[in-house]
């Protein structure tokens, strides 16, 4: 996508090296989000540079995401010609599921193990904000960070490849509460349950995201990589194949590093 497009979308993209920092750009509305920005999140991921090793989320001003615009539920509201939540009422089922699919895929492309997905959330993360923050790896998130999965008080069911990073992270009982009563959770909560891995003052969030920046960078590209499927798939598996994509892992691992000193080229 152009630059262009992508702010068209509400989203702003800066790659320096190996770390690509996508922002939610649209404060005014405390990042709510649009299928359009859905869409062009899809569009980065499937566009980043082979040696993107990190991607960072933010949210441009005081909170991260404070999820699905309301215009967007809306027949009519966000104007002629724009693409809304609302038109999916008027679709055939297998259409809907297929618009939704495509709406997935600007969460899910942050799972891949070529590169650590990063949120960096302040204030407000609530619904596909917060499902925006579970589809990272890592979270560090402010003092005044708020989680809610909105969708049940709005008669729905959260959708946007959500639900699986919420049940690993915190587990089945707890995930079902927190999405069943619509209930807020504080900074402090979330790394007490295993949702953020660090609470930090607002004014130290961007030093505390460049330093994790810098430690996941610090290793070679394919050992993190390779450590991040690993443990992606460990929950699936029995010990026996967890030892084998181990072996599997590893001996690729011999072999560049041997490569490497033998004087072939980089990692």
């Amino acid at each position: 996508m152009t630059p262009d497009a992508i702010a068209a979308a509400g989203l702003r993209l800066h790659q320096s090296g190996a770390v690509a920092t996508i922002t939610l750009d649209r404060p005014d509305v405390r990042n709510a989000q649009t299928p359009a920005m859905w869409r062009a999140l899809a569009a980065i991921g499937a566009a980043l540079p082979e040696e993107t090793r990190v991607v960072v989320l933010r949210g441009e001003g005081h909170s991260f995401s404070a999820g699905l615009d309301r215009a967007m539920l809306a027949p009519g509201a966000a104007g002629e010609g724009v693409e809304t939540v609302a038109d999916l009422l008027a679709m055939e089922d297998a259409d809907i599921s297929a618009t939704i699919d495509a709406y997935q895929q600007g969460f899910t492309f942050l799972h891949d193990p070529r590169f650590v997905s990063i949120a960096a959330v302040q204030g407000y993360a609530i619904g596909a904000g917060f499902q925006l923050a579970l589809a990272c790896d890592l979270r560090v998130v402010t003092s005044d960070a708020q989680f809610c999965m909105k969708e049940a008080a709005l008669g729905l069911v959260p959708d946007l490849a959500g639900t699986k990073p919420l049940v690993d992270s915190v587990g089945y009982a707890r995930a079902l509460e927190i999405c069943a009563t619509a209930r807020m959770v504080d900074a402090a909560e979330a790394v007490e349950i295993g949702l953020a891995q660090a609470v930090v003052p607002a004014e130290e969030l961007d030093a505390t995201v460049a330093h994790l920046v810098a430690a996941l960078t610090a290793p070679m590209a394919g050992a993190v990589s390779e450590t991040k499927a690993l443990l992606q798939a460990a929950s699936g598996r029995d010990l026996d194949e967890q030892r084998r994509f181990e072996r599997e892992a590893q001996v690729r691992r011999f072999r560049e590093l041997a490569r490497l000193q033998g004087g072939d080229g980089g990692s």
